[in-house]
């Protein structure tokens, strides 16, 4: 098992220029330790108009500055949103080349098409239309990026034939995932050959069914890209504490006002009638969980909340269910110091990842090839 991780980038109120200034500086140095301490990726969202949830905007512009900060962290888009009002296929295969070049070969290219009214109507983009645009951009994708000249007439976008530069610097190209928070999604992965990138905090029977049919799915998928990426990420949450009870109510606190802050949002099935979005994806499940900030209920299912003993027995729990990656949330408007932010990340590594050394070749197509 790998881990990461994971950024909304949530900036609490009142916003001025050094609260928006601290919250990147504090994610960087977070970054920049972590890659010293050996996790794997970090991961970024495409997020627009959610207030203080997610400041994030442009992933890009923050995961180039972490890899030129760092060494071998790998940098992930947790997503590109791939539908035309808020990118341009052309555009998204000309950044993500740049990114690639500039971090040595570090990138994954996490896609997805968008789950809130205030962002898909926002833009006026076509709810019914997203997964269709999403399945158009996909399949584009790594031909732009490793073919001499490309052209493409489709139903959502189309370009005369043209020179795409630069190229990837990942052979044949960067990993490629999808955001998995509507049931279902997992399957679209599985049967265009892509990595499971799961978004949502779900208990450890709901995960292991997703998973076996993922696994059994793509042994037959049509892969949109040169290779298959077998891989199953998951979000969670870490807090790690010497003392179990310090990092459990901390680390509760946090997943808490998350969870509050999440279920702040509107969903597109909420607003718009759409048989592209028939579940409120992982909503309904923060709203139960979203007792309000202040709330001190027991430790959820499956959370790295307290010491590292209790940490590893979840994470062996996840790892269990066929889990190959777990990317971390380490805090949420700024409610946890930074010092105790950095404290966890290293007594994370120092006792819990000698847990998970790998004792056999690991499951990586994903990286087939890839420089």
């Amino acid at each position: 098992m790998k881990f990461g991780l994971f950024y909304e980038l949530s900036v609490p109120r009142p916003w001025t220029r050094e609260s928006e200034r601290t919250v990147y500086n504090n994610a960087l140095e977070q970054v920049r330790l972590a890659d010293e301490l050996g996790f794997e990726q970090v991961w970024a969202v495409e997020h627009h108009f959610l207030e203080e949830y997610s400041h994030c905007p442009a992933p890009e512009l923050f995961l180039t500055a972490c890899a030129v900060l760092t060494k071998n962290i790998r940098v992930g888009h947790g997503i590109i949103v791939c539908v035309p009002e808020f990118n341009h296929p052309v555009k998204i295969a000309e950044r993500t080349a740049v990114l690639d070049i500039l971090s040595g070969g570090r990138l994954e290219v996490g896609t997805g098409r968008s789950a809130t009214w205030t962002e898909l109507g926002g833009f006026k983009a076509n709810p019914d239309d997203t997964k269709k645009s999403w399945d158009e951009f996909v399949r584009c994708l790594p031909k732009m990026w490793t073919q001499e000249t490309y052209s493409y007439q489709g139903q959502f976008w189309s370009m005369p034939e043209r020179v795409i530069v630069p190229k990837v610097y990942q052979q044949p190209h960067p990993p490629m995932w999808v955001a998995v928070t509507s049931p279902g999604t997992e399957l679209d992965a599985a049967d265009r050959g892509l990595g499971s990138l799961g978004l949502t905090f779900g208990s450890f029977a709901d995960q292991e069914k997703k998973v076996v049919e993922y696994r059994r799915r793509i042994q037959n998928c049509d892969p949109v890209g040169s290779f298959v990426n077998e891989q199953v990420a998951t979000v969670n949450f870490l807090y790690c504490h010497e003392d179990a009870t310090i990092g459990r109510e901390t680390g509760r606190r946090m997943a808490d006002t998350f969870n509050y802050l999440a279920s702040q949002l509107i969903s597109t099935r909420e607003t718009y009638a759409s048989r592209s979005y028939q579940s409120l994806g992982l909503l309904p499940q923060l709203r139960r969980a979203a007792t309000g900030p202040d709330s001190h209920e027991q430790t959820g299912e499956g959370l790295c909340l307290g010491d590292p003993q209790r940490i590893i027995q979840a994470l062996k729990h996840w790892e269990s269910v066929g889990v190959d990656r777990v990317n971390f949330v380490l805090n949420t408007i700024e409610l946890i110091p930074q010092e105790q932010v950095l404290a966890s990340l290293r007594l994370f590594a120092k006792e819990v990842m000698p847990a998970f050394k790998d004792t056999a070749p690991a499951r990586r197509p994903a990286m087939q090839g890839a420089a």
